[in-house]
């Protein structure tokens, strides 16, 4: 009883990590595994939807309002509210995460696709491109670095968002977080909090060398000003 209290009492039980290496592997491939579905999926979406805001532009307003409501539900009452409806379990967590990403992915490549200029544009058109062709060749490839952003903060903000799963049953690192509430043991809730820091920051620092990895016009454009 005094080594349990003593290692509750601690703020990182060291033995404890060592006795749950299987665990800790585990959650990190449920939260990355979480992560990266919920990312394809609501780039895929939003890809449809931003190609049609860009098409009929009356359609962007709308498609961003159900967006930005989506994107402001507190993410323990849209879990909530998912529950009746598919029960608990991998695909609820996941509607939840993908409706985090819509107004983010939707407004960033509507704003790359619109931050191309004009005057690349008319060349592209004069050379004989179709809007398909112009759009796969020309704009995407310029719009690159404003989507790769909205992209960085999608994949920061669901790979904090997949703690929360750990509530319907898949949350990654969540589940440790909400081990250590349930026996009031720090150790687990400190490891949840600082793998999931680490797994965003790591993310976010692979995305950013693949942006630059992918456009090198736009570094060498930012060196020569």
């Amino acid at each position: 009883m005094v080594a349990q209290a003593s290692r509750r009492d601690t703020l990182v039980s060291w033995g404890w990590v060592a006795e749950h290496l299987d665990d800790v592997w585990s959650r990190t491939v449920e939260h990355v595994q979480l992560t990266v579905v919920a990312l394809a999926l609501g780039f895929a979406l939003s890809s449809a939807l931003a190609a049609l805001a860009v098409r009929h532009r009356r359609t962007f307003a709308p498609i961003t309002w159900i967006g930005s409501i989506l994107y402001t539900i507190p993410s323990v009452a849209l879990f909530g509210m998912l529950i009746p409806v598919t029960g608990l379990g991998f695909w609820t967590a996941e509607i939840a995460l993908v409706s985090y990403t819509i107004l983010i992915f939707v407004r960033n490549i509507v704003a790359g696709i619109d931050g191309v200029p004009a005057p690349v544009v008319e060349a592209a058109d004069a050379m004989g491109y179709t809007r398909w062709q112009r759009l796969r060749s020309v704009e995407l490839p310029l719009a690159l670095p404003t989507i790769v952003a909205g992209l960085r903060i999608a994949a920061v903000t669901v790979i904090g968002l997949v703690t929360v799963a750990a509530v319907v049953g898949n949350g990654g690192y969540g589940a440790f977080i909400l081990d250590g509430l349930d026996r009031d043991f720090p150790t687990p809730i400190v490891v949840g909090a600082v793998l999931s820091v680490l797994l965003a920051a790591a993310v976010d620092a692979g995305l950013a060398c693949a942006e630059r990895a992918l456009t090198p016009w736009a570094r060498r454009r930012g060196g020569a000003r």
